[in-house]
């Protein structure tokens, strides 16, 4: 019973790494998302409503299968969920068996749906990098955007003390200070809309302007691209460690080889010191 359990996990542990299977999970992922698309032309795919049904069932069951697979290709059960990945990919093929019917759940069973396109995050290893940089950017960029925070509330409580009195909807008060340097930030009609009526009563008053969009679009946005780019480098090195490719694996193995020549020589210098005595 025994051996053949193991015959069996061994082969969809090898079915699991084939690349033909990744890519036919890919594909069907992205079937899934075609799908959901066209449900939203309820007139123009309104006959063929039942064909969509069908495909959609037939690729819930895919994804019922392959989770099944991957559960079935570990050595032990709880492997599989020790992994981050695998528990997403778990709850969204869990979530997706909500059936399409014409009962209250089929709008939750088509919200459900929607999230199926977040597999292909899990699927492709280099996407899972650029997710996993973002999480881990997140505190330190934390500090970047407090410091944002607190130019804007000076810059606001500026603008509001100056020009509060040319627009009050745009300057009233320094909530709506902010809310219009946010607007200057993102640079929608930022010039037209707020700089030019401003500069009519205040023709110095692109200094202020200028210095804040030098501040915030500048140099606080490159600090946030400078820690994204250095987590994602960070994560990068790290994935080439795990799977033994690479520069970093080449440097990190040259290290090893150089510790254990070092602690060859140090035995062997040892025992001549002995004999030597």
């Amino acid at each position: 019973m025994s051996t053949t359990f193991e015959t069996w996990r061994g082969r969809f542990e090898r079915l699991r790494a084939h690349k033909a299977f990744e890519l036919t999970v890919i594909t069907i992922i992205v079937v899934s998302a075609l799908l959901i698309g066209a449900k939203t032309y309820e007139e123009e795919v309104s006959p063929f409503q039942e064909w969509l049904l069908l495909l959609d069932t037939a690729v819930t069951v895919f994804f019922l299968v392959e989770i099944l697979i991957r559960m079935a290709a570990e050595k032990r059960l709880r492997d599989f969920f020790k992994r981050g990945w695998n528990v997403f990919d778990f709850l969204i093929v869990t979530a997706s068996l909500v059936p399409l019917d014409d009962s209250e759940m089929v709008l939750l069973a088509r919200l459900l749906r929607i999230f199926r396109v977040l597999r292909l995050v899990s699927m492709i290893p280099e996407l899972r990098m650029l997710i996993a940089a973002l999480f881990k950017s997140i505190p330190r960029m934390g500090y970047v955007a407090l410091l944002m925070f607190i130019i804007f509330y000076i810059y606001g409580a500026i603008g509001s003390f100056l020009f509060a009195s040319v627009d009050e909807q745009l300057w009233g008060n320094i909530s709506l200070a902010m809310l219009t340097l946010f607007q200057v930030a993102t640079f929608e009609s930022w010039a037209t809309a707020v700089l030019y009526p401003i500069m009519e009563h205040y023709p110095y008053a692109w200094i202020y302007f200028l210095t804040f969009i030098f501040l915030n679009a500048f140099i606080f946005l490159n600090m946030m691209i400078g820690i994204v780019l250095d987590v994602m480098q960070k994560e990068s090195l790290q994935i080439e460690l795990e799977s033994g490719t690479g520069e970093a694996a080449e440097l990190h193995g040259l290290r090893s080889d150089v510790r254990q020549m070092r602690d060859q020589l140090s035995r062997m210098e040892a025992l001549l010191e002995r004999r030597g005595e």
